[in-house]
């Protein structure tokens, strides 16, 4: 092997190793999504005034919890049928958006322009999303009134299909597991 081989060797595995330390050493592990029928994490955020709010205080009611960011094209993309979703529903179902913006002029922008109906929290250290081992974007748990995890959507939804509609009047009739 000559000088140069020996060299581009050790580099390529220099290389290998440095990657493997900084894969194997970042916290994605540390938190894992709850598994269907678990009990979900309970977590409490401030609103943009300082007011406190606590999933908790949402037993008894369904509840939509909804991972998404400004930044996000699909998340921007479902966020009107989620508006739309939060309507027709409210007073049945608890729509809670959770947003992982760490710009709050954006956030505020956002919610304003849009005229974002439904309860949206800002998270931007990712607690909340990091608890429930959420990496993507947008990503939903349907929540029992339990506490229970009944669902999880990664990825944007219409929420006011008809398959959804049927899903949600289903498990507020009680003819549905949440599947």
């Amino acid at each position: 092997m000559t000088d140069r081989q020996q060299y581009t060797a050790k580099l390529s595995l220099l290389g290998f190793v440095v990657f493997f330390v900084i894969f194997f050493s970042n916290d994605y592990g540390k938190y894992t999504a709850p598994a269907l029928g678990e009990s979900v994490p309970n977590f409490t955020l401030r609103d943009e005034n300082g007011k406190v709010f606590a999933l908790g205080e949402y037993r008894g009611q369904i509840v939509v919890l909804n991972f998404w960011a400004t930044w996000c094209p699909p998340c921007l993309e479902e966020m009107p049928s989620l508006n739309r979703f939060a309507d027709k529903y409210q007073g049945k179902i608890q729509v809670i958006g959770v947003s992982v913006d760490e710009n709050g002029d954006a956030y505020n922008d956002f919610l304003a322009r849009n005229e974002i109906r439904f309860l949206t929290l800002r998270d931007p250290a990712h607690n909340t999303s990091d608890l429930y081992g959420t990496r993507l974007f947008p990503e939903s748990y349907v929540i029992s009134p339990e506490g229970r995890l009944l669902r999880k959507i990664i990825g944007p939804v219409d929420w006011t299909s008809q398959q959804e509609i049927k899903y949600f009047d289903d498990l507020l009739a009680g003819t549905s597991q949440g599947s």
